[in-house]
């Protein structure tokens, strides 16, 4: 929750990947919250209001999952959100003449995405979640101690850029900030 709260103000891509992170270990858990605080929350070394304060966030979220039909896949709500704010943030850049570093970096990226995509990649989804997916394959791939070869390295290095950038923006654009017209 803590780390949630603190990627959500600085850096909007590594918070959304943080939350699918999350998403997946109360999966893990089957989504089953006596199992969860004894096996994973009871770990933390944080004061009893820190406690009640984790114990609400991660069950408001298995209740989330829950109605919300994601208990085996597919990310919540609130995480859907922000993606499409990040998609829509995305599509204004590229469309106003006035971000020409973004429009560079995205042409760098889009032979991965159209890869990606040819690969069995989903195609209905967003160019910013095809990202955010490769960035946390890669993400799972790197704790499973797999290989991960050269070729992917510059790709993701490229994706995480370009959501880099997309992160700076959103949040220019949150304090009014960002013209892109």
């Amino acid at each position: 929750m803590y780390i949630a709260q603190e990627l959500r103000k600085k850096n909007i891509a590594e918070y959304l990947l943080y939350m699918w992170q999350v998403e997946d270990l109360l999966r893990a858990y089957g989504c089953n919250f006596s199992t969860l605080r004894r096996e994973y929350l009871s770990r933390f070394d944080c004061t009893e209001e820190q406690k009640e304060d984790l114990t609400d966030w991660y069950a408001d979220l298995i209740r989330m999952l829950t109605q919300e039909g994601c208990r085996e896949k597919g990310h919540l709500q609130i995480n859907k959100i922000v993606e499409g704010e990040l998609n829509e943030l995305h599509h204004r850049l590229l469309d106003s003449p006035k971000f020409p570093f973004y429009r560079s970096q995205y042409y760098k990226v889009l032979p991965y995405i159209v890869e990606l995509r040819k690969r069995g990649g989903d195609k209905s989804v967003s160019e910013v979640e095809t990202c955010l997916d490769a960035l946390y394959g890669v993400m799972i791939l790197r704790l499973q101690k797999k290989e991960i070869s050269p070729d992917t390295t510059h790709a993701i290095e490229e994706m995480s850029t370009l959501l880099g950038m997309l992160s700076d923006y959103y949040f220019k654009d949150k304090a009014g900030e960002l013209e892109t017209e």
